[in-house]
């Protein structure tokens, strides 16, 4: 019996990993040379964007944990998160949890008991509706947390984002050191791809690159085929599959799947920038960057929701964000040069990273497709926004639906 784990991003490795170790014979197939899907969306293999985990993130943590990876991540701010409003140049620090914002040096900019209140509503499941119009009448806690918190979390312009999904983000932040961030210290690649990789070879799994899945063969409610092109694979009974690929390519081969009607992106700038101090996480207000992480090869920026950054040539956004990074630096003491012409910059534009996370009844795909077909991926999750913590979810509720 062999399980075909179909895409080999942050899901297809979660669901390829908890069936390896199940002890199924898996293979796993990826359409690109590399794994990681857009977490290693760049030509280098490296991995893309300001990628953030928290404490409450109970399954990507314990996928770390299962690889050996976890080591390779760090909390780079465990003072409060550093932020620098380009409004009125103030530097400040905000905590995450509500917990530690006794502390006036680390509650947000415009917090009172009535904006706290506004946001523990948030956090209750009811009527779904958009955040912006729920925090109206607290414009200066919407601007300086609220806000950044939605577009991090959901991708979404909180105008248009999903009070529910939030909620459901907010819900998870209450347990202890649930709001610890900690990022890769090296990137994605090395401190979660490779070490996934590692772990299914360690388990006997067999990867193929280069190997996008054309055609699923169904007969008798199940799939009996999988075509790559050149090569075929012939499904015998007990066989089945994981299909863990982005929302537009699982329609493709299933064209009566319901999928995301509508996307939001995010522009992520890489800057050659060698860093010879700690790894640093800084948030940005009234700014082009929204999140920026300094790690010793570069300088990388997030700008989530950017469909106005997408619109932008990459010559002009590279300097408008260095020109905001030199600032960053200056109010944060970020050791090294940083010279007033940018260094060379690598502009990434992924124009459907995620769903546009809108009020409404969430997409609900069934899990299992077909009697061994079952579906993973972060647009798959019903409560989470697509996250790498949906990812890891979806991808092993993906396995155990099999295996039951």
């Amino acid at each position: 019996m062999t399980i075909h784990v179909i895409g080999a991003g942050v899901a297809g490795l979660a669901a390829a990993l908890a069936l390896a170790e199940a002890g199924r014979p898996v293979t796993l197939h990826e359409a690109a040379p590399v794994a990681g899907g857009r977490c290693r969306a760049l030509p280098d293999g490296t991995d893309n964007g300001t990628h953030a985990l928290l404490g409450a993130n109970a399954a990507a943590l314990g996928l770390l944990r299962r690889i050996g990876a976890l080591e390779g991540w760090v909390e780079p701010e465990p003072e409060g998160l550093p932020v620098l409003d380009l409004r009125d140049h103030r530097a400040f620090r905000v905590a995450l949890s509500p917990l530690a914002w006794r502390d006036p040096a680390l509650r947000p900019p415009g917090l009172s008991a009535g904006a706290l209140l506004a946001l523990a509503r948030l956090a209750l499941p009811g009527r779904d509706r958009a955040v912006g119009p729920a925090m109206a009448a607290h414009p200066e806690f919407h601007r300086g947390f609220v806000d950044p918190l939605v577009i991090a979390a959901l991708n979404t312009p909180s105008d248009e984002a999903s009070a529910n999904r939030l909620g459901a983000v907010l819900r998870r932040l209450g347990g202890r050191g649930a709001t610890r961030l900690l990022v890769a210290r090296s990137g994605l690649g090395p401190d979660l791809v490779q070490p996934a990789l590692a772990a299914l070879e360690g388990q006997g799994a067999v990867l193929r690159f280069g190997a996008r899945l054309r055609r699923l063969v169904t007969g008798g409610g199940r799939v009996v085929g999988l075509e790559f092109g050149e090569d075929a694979a012939t499904l015998g009974p007990g066989d089945a599959v994981v299909l863990a690929t982005p929302p537009w390519e699982s329609q493709r081969l299933l064209p009566h799947l319901e999928t995301p009607l509508a996307y939001a992106p995010i522009v992520n700038l890489h800057y050659a920038h060698p860093n010879p101090g700690p790894v640093r996480f800084i948030g940005m207000l009234e700014a082009l960057c929204q999140w920026v992480l300094v790690r010793p090869a570069g300088v990388s920026v997030t700008v989530s929701a950017g469909d106005a950054a997408a619109r932008e040539d990459a010559e002009t956004l590279g300097p408008r964000a260095w020109a905001e990074l030199r600032a960053a630096a200056l109010a944060f003491g970020l050791p090294g040069d940083w010279p007033e012409a940018p260094p060379p910059c690598r502009v990434v534009k992924e124009r459907r990273a995620t769903p546009r996370h809108a009020p409404g009844t969430p997409l609900r795909p069934p899990r299992l497709l077909l009697a061994n077909l079952a579906l993973a991926g972060d647009w798959t999750e019903p409560v989470l926004p697509a996250t790498i913590e949906a990812s890891v979810r979806s991808g092993e509720a993906a396995a155990r639906a099999l295996m039951r």
